[in-house]
């Protein structure tokens, strides 16, 4: 079930850059019925029609694999919360379909467009979770250890996170036009400030805690990434703004700009998850220092 999980969440990684494909080639409307493509399941792949029904094909694909991981854990998993978020993310699926199928029909309204977004990357995190806790190394017992100063570090991470999930939410307004990109680099700049923070909190603090470090180097690595890939993308599309048609090198940068903000938010996530599962609060531990105190008094 683990490895079927972690199969799920790389899939959903899939969808998000097949979706990243058809807005970065400007091929939303390549197709422009819904549920079918040009009335049929095997519209001919030319033109960006190879996007935007390529992008539905994957999308109608993870729901199917999404579907079997909740009846997996429906039946399998003795844990009440895995077994609601595997059906959590059955629902956020099937609200992405319905939402894609809007933004075709409806001539790609900005909001339902931005939300599309969004919620991709919502149900991205949730198959990301349903990877990590379904490994047998979460289903044992962890020993936690002291987490000295405030705000701890599983406050900290999860503002990190939530910083580059808004900031993902900029980024995808300002694709599909909703605003300029002052706000995305406001963004850019808050949620790097508190991914620093974190990345300071564990090496000053839990250097001792190797998965700790794996994740937040990799957090560190991918925002880094991130940060000269956006770059990248405003100076391309800059640089091919009177092109007829998106130009390779622009859409190439884009995708991986994408690709990789996706992958940051879920290096986040478990930077987040492992802090509160392996970090106890100072205060915790001399509250239970006191409780034990008591008892053998």
């Amino acid at each position: 079930m683990h490895r079927f999980a972690v199969f799920v969440a790389f899939a959903t990684f899939c969808l998000i850059v097949a979706g990243a494909l058809v807005t970065s080639n400007e091929a939303g409307l390549a197709v422009p019925d819904w549920p079918l493509s040009y009335g049929s399941l095997t519209p001919p792949w030319v033109g960006n029609i190879r996007y935007e029904h390529g992008h539905r094909v994957v999308a109608s694909a993870v729901g199917m694999l999404t579907i079997c991981l909740a009846v997996w854990l429906r039946r399998r998993e003795p844990r009440r919360w895995v077994r609601r978020l595997g059906y959590a993310a059955l629902g956020s699926v099937v609200v992405q379909g319905i939402l894609g199928g809007i933004t075709v029909l409806f001539f790609l309204p900005a909001p339902v467009s931005v939300a599309h977004a969004c919620l991709a990357q919502a149900f991205f995190c949730m198959t990301v979770t349903l990877a990590l806790v379904t490994g047998r190394r979460w289903q044992q017992p962890a020993v936690k250890v002291a987490d000295p100063g405030a705000p701890g570090l599983g406050q900290l991470a999860a503002w990190a996170m939530g910083a580059i999930y808004l900031q993902l939410i900029l980024g995808a307004a300002l694709r599909h036009k909703g605003f300029g990109i002052a706000p995305h680099l406001a963004g850019a700049a808050v949620a790097a400030g508190l991914v620093v923070w974190a990345m300071y909190r564990v090496i000053g603090r839990h250097s001792e805690e190797p998965v700790l470090m794996r994740s937040a180097g990799a957090l560190g690595v991918l925002l880094a990434l991130q940060l000269i890939l956006g770059v990248g993308s405003y100076l391309a599309r800059e640089a091919t703004r009177d092109a007829p048609q998106p130009m390779p090198v622009m859409v190439y940068i884009t995708v991986a700009h994408v690709a990789a903000g996706a992958l940051t938010l879920a290096s986040g996530l478990w930077l987040t998850l492992e802090s509160r599962r392996r970090l106890a609060p100072a205060s915790a531990g001399r509250e239970k220092k006191v409780r034990e105190q008591v008892v053998a008094a």
